[in-house]
């Protein structure tokens, strides 16, 4: 395996091994948790070498685990199709692009709720004093105190994840294996890759835009959305390159 799959099979174990680190069984846990890490660019813990390592980054031993299966199940594929080199260049690319769209939207989203708030009559030192140590201000309104905690949660929450990367990967997957059968595990009946995949990405669109998600809180699902986008540019990028496989993948 490791000589038909060295990109996939290293990407895989530098994860595990990341969050090995980042759970204190190895030595320098405490750093790699600090740094590693995506933080929106108006935190002090913001670096930009972070749209890179976020990827190597996992919240729970379940979040690590789905996100290794989507690579393995879904990269493996690729990089027996394309080589190591063209799917590393595509896997970066996805994560990379994941986390620029991610923060840019984020970034808006941010400004917004700044002009609604000192609109509304909030000074910037109470934003501020909210941000950085979440005490909000006894005069703030029901409708201030939300958009506080928005705002608290952008600049302070960080994300983590290879999820950007995967559905990049699972997007250049249902362009090259359309009719391949795809499934979840609350959805058990086998659907094409052409009509499986989009649904997941306007689902996904969806959540992000109305904040309300099937499955549950904390997940960034623009950058989903942001790695998909950059994936099928890439494609269309690559398309002189590339064949469409109608059966279904065997290796």
């Amino acid at each position: 395996m490791w000589k038909t799959l060295p990109a996939t099979v290293s990407l895989i174990a530098l994860n595990g091994i990341i969050f090995l680190s980042v759970d204190h069984l190895l030595p320098a846990g405490n750093v790699l948790a600090l740094r590693l890490p995506l933080y929106f660019p108006l935190n002090d813990n913001f670096g930009i070498w972070q749209f890179v390592t976020h990827m190597f980054m996992h919240g729970s031993l379940s979040h690590l685990f789905l996100n290794m299966f989507g690579l393995y199940s879904f990269g493996a594929i690729l990089e027996r199709v394309w080589g190591a080199k063209r799917f590393l260049i595509f896997y970066f690319a996805a994560g990379i692009g994941a986390a620029v769209i991610y923060t840019a939207v984020h970034y808006v989203d941010f400004n917004r709720a700044m002009e609604q708030l000192r609109s509304s009559g909030l000074s910037v030192e109470e934003i501020n004093q909210t941000l950085q140590n979440a005490q909000v201000s006894h005069v703030a309104t029901d409708a201030q105190v939300k958009l506080l905690k928005k705002l608290y949660l952008t600049v302070n929450i960080p994300m983590v994840g290879a999820s950007g990367a995967i559905y990049g990967i699972l997007t250049a997957f249902g362009i090259l294996f359309p009719n391949a059968k795809l499934s979840l595990i609350f959805l058990p009946v086998p659907v094409a890759a052409k009509f499986f995949i989009p649904a997941l990405l306007l689902l996904d669109l969806f959540s992000g835009v109305t904040g309300f998600s099937i499955f549950g809180g904390g997940i960034a699902h623009f950058a989903h959305v942001g790695g998909a986008l950059i994936g099928f540019l890439l494609m269309l990028l690559w398309r002189k390159d590339i064949s469409v496989y109608p059966q279904q993948p065997s290796f």
